[in-house]
């Protein structure tokens, strides 16, 4: 009997409303699901709950999220991404980090954004997806810092989520979310 193959997954740093309509529009797009029961500001449900749900999906890629509604401190979003990270049932293929106007903390570097023009980028974005002005790597956001501590291989960052000045709406099929998604999966070497 061949082992069970790890269930592949794209981590999200944002969960609020319009996030979560946004990542599901764009699971929807890449043939993978996106873990609903995830979304929420802050982080509704534990780490077992959300890699259960993961597991019970026949779906491939997983798009889960994680939000710690603004907090600058370790808060349930982290702590349930770190959970999700560290399971061996996981693999992640790479996170999408979603910056904010969160201050006093750390970021993450980058390995590349997606700006809100659609276009991608060596350096770090701010909420609005522009390019940051010192043309920092780091980029800042609310549920990210705890991404220093984790084996991640692939960080791609975007601004706010479905927002970025009306440049990732659904109702424009989140074109910007969507290309930081398949950015993740290009350089994972997934063939959607």
């Amino acid at each position: 009997m061949e082992p069970q193959r790890k269930k592949r997954v794209i981590l999200i740093t944002d969960g609020d409303q319009v996030a979560q309509e946004a990542v599901e529009a764009v699971a929807r797009k890449v043939g993978g699901r996106c873990i609903s029961l995830s979304g929420g500001n802050p982080t509704p449900v534990t780490g077992a709950e959300i890699i259960s749900a993961i597991l019970a999906t026949p779906y491939d890629p997983v798009l889960v999220m994680f939000d710690d509604r603004g907090r600058r401190e370790q808060g349930q979003g982290e702590t349930t991404l770190a959970e999700v990270v560290r399971s061996d049932q996981i693999e992640v293929l790479g996170v999408v980090a979603v910056a904010s106007n969160t201050d006093r903390i750390t970021g993450v570097a980058v390995d590349c954004s997606v700006t809100n023009e659609g276009k991608i980028i060596n350096e770090a974005v701010d909420k609005d997806g522009f390019p940051r002005l010192d043309h920092s790597r780091r980029l800042l956001g609310d549920t990210v810092d705890v991404l220093n501590r984790l084996d991640i291989p692939i960080i791609v960052g975007v601004g706010d989520i479905g927002k970025m000045r009306g440049n990732d709406r659904v109702s424009k099929g989140a074109p910007i979310t969507t290309k930081a998604v398949e950015e993740i999966l290009a350089r994972s070497g997934y063939n959607i």
